[in-house]
């Protein structure tokens, strides 16, 4: 059974629903990626002409979040028009996405039911307003990338991140194999089913926005794994939690 981050005293007071709470674009890729099935080594190719809205996979997944614990979108109120809505957003992003805003001090979107439909309506103004490129890079969290990451550290993340869901709901994930960075990437976790080998974290890609995908945790190798796509081959990676405190 998938469990989702539930209602706890302190905490967001909903559930985070991919159908509702996602971006309905994606962040671009900047290299097209093609796998070898024979090896199953994945090459890459610069795209031509190069997608506008690339680099972004750390603002949609922050943003995202912050869609979540700071707005209130009201579908009973007529939509305004694209760039009434510019202050808005901005007001959203700008606020700490760690910590989840009262219900009486939301940001309130008029016009729509979720960040879905609104991104489905407004990509425009959602994409120029939500955060730069830039800011995929320079994050607080990128420092603990460089370190080494032990079996043990990830067998007390894959506890941890059970233990902040009812705390801390839609945990962000940073997934790397650094030093070689075939993925440097952020994804946002809202559900989880355990088995005795296995914990299978449902996740939103910001480069995958039509359906959920999964992280999974195997318990006996401690070690997290995410599957092929379009741009990464499959195989383990290395998971630390972000947004969430004053180092990450």
């Amino acid at each position: 059974m998938l469990n989702n981050a539930m209602k706890n005293a302190g905490s967001q007071s909903r559930s985070f629903e991919f159908d509702r709470d996602t971006f309905a674009f994606a962040n671009e890729l900047a290299w097209e990626y093609r796998l070898d099935p024979q090896t199953g080594k994945m090459t890459s190719v610069f795209n031509q002409p190069v997608p506008e809205y690339i680099h972004r996979c750390f603002v949609l997944v922050r943003s995202a979040r912050q869609f979540f614990y700071h707005a209130r979108f009201d579908p009973a109120q007529p939509a305004l028009e694209s760039q009434q809505y510019r202050p808005l957003i901005r007001e959203v992003v700008s606020r700490n996405p760690r910590h989840f805003s009262e219900e009486s001090r939301r940001v309130v979107i008029p016009g729509y039911a979720g960040l879905r439909a609104f991104s489905q309506a407004q990509a425009a103004v959602l994409k120029a307003n939500c955060g730069g490129a830039w800011q995929s890079y320079f994050l607080r969290s990128h420092w603990r990338m460089v370190l080494p990451v032990w079996r043990q550290h990830q067998e007390n993340m894959a506890r941890h991140l059970l233990k902040v869901f009812p705390l801390r709901v839609a945990p962000i994930a940073h997934i790397v194999r650094f030093p070689q960075l075939t993925i440097n990437h952020g994804i946002v976790l809202f559900g989880f089913r355990e088995t005795a080998e296995t914990i299978q974290f449902q996740a939103y890609d910001p480069n995958i926005p039509a359906q959920p995908t999964e992280l999974v945790y195997n318990r006996a190798q401690r070690t997290f794994f995410f599957p092929r796509n379009h741009y990464w081959a499959g195989g383990r990676v290395d998971v630390v939690e972000v947004y969430r405190g004053w180092f990450y």
